[in-house]
């Protein structure tokens, strides 16, 4: 499994440098006994309750960007406290990034608030996506009673003078991703617009198109 090692402490005081350096310790111990891969390392002086931290972004950008399955954090409270904290565990959640600590010695034991927490917030952009995709499906069904016939754009769909399906179109995928969209949810979006694409083709897609940018 390929992970990222996060430390944290709340101050800059030069003090607090031998206690970025136990972390940093101690998780490479953890990812040793678990015979993880360590992509990269992100050190940071800065309060857990703020999310708008180098350290953070720095972690989501890897996130994205690598082959990474998990990071390695001292406590819950390294990643952050109170709604920081809470965000940014949904948001690695949302990108099925495990998260695993030292105080637990194995993945992150979350608290039974939290949890609920979280629930809560999956429940309701769970919902959240259905409202999208029944809007996208109601506005195909108007376009269709209007007139417009798809299949008569397409070669796949028996008009050979049509036009090739784009399975995975990567402009559109950039697009939701800067919106801030998961992977999940871009293929969500992108199979009520037509296409049959899963989650993995999509992220396959985009490392590709990343790929080929850091290249040129």
């Amino acid at each position: 499994m390929n992970v990222v090692i996060y430390c944290r402490v709340s101050t800059d005081k030069k003090s607090q440098e031998t206690s970025l350096e136990r972390q940093e310790e101690e998780l490479r111990a953890l990812a040793h006994r678990n015979q993880f891969k360590i992509v990269d390392t992100i050190r940071e002086q800065g309060s857990g309750f703020d999310l708008d931290r180098d350290g953070v972004f720095a972690l989501l950008e890897t996130v994205r960007r690598e082959e990474v399955n998990g990071i390695l954090i001292q406590d819950e409270t390294r990643i952050g406290r109170g709604n920081a904290k809470i965000a940014l565990i949904h948001t690695l959640m949302k990108e099925d990034i495990r998260i695993f600590s030292v105080s637990h010695d194995g993945e992150l034991e979350l608290s039974e608030s939290d949890s609920m927490i979280l629930q809560i917030v999956s429940m309701v952009e769970e919902h959240q996506r259905k409202i999208h995709n029944l809007k996208i499906k109601r506005g195909m069904k108007r376009a269709v009673e209007r007139g417009f016939r798809p299949e008569k754009n397409l070669k796949d769909r028996g008009n050979k003078e049509g036009r090739d399906k784009i399975v995975v179109p990567i402009d559109e995928i950039l697009r939701l991703r800067r919106n801030g969209l998961t992977f999940h949810e871009i293929a969500a979006t992108l199979r009520g617009l037509g296409h049959d694409v899963s989650k993995a083709t999509v992220h396959r897609r985009f490392r590709e198109y990343m790929d080929r940018q850091i290249d040129t």
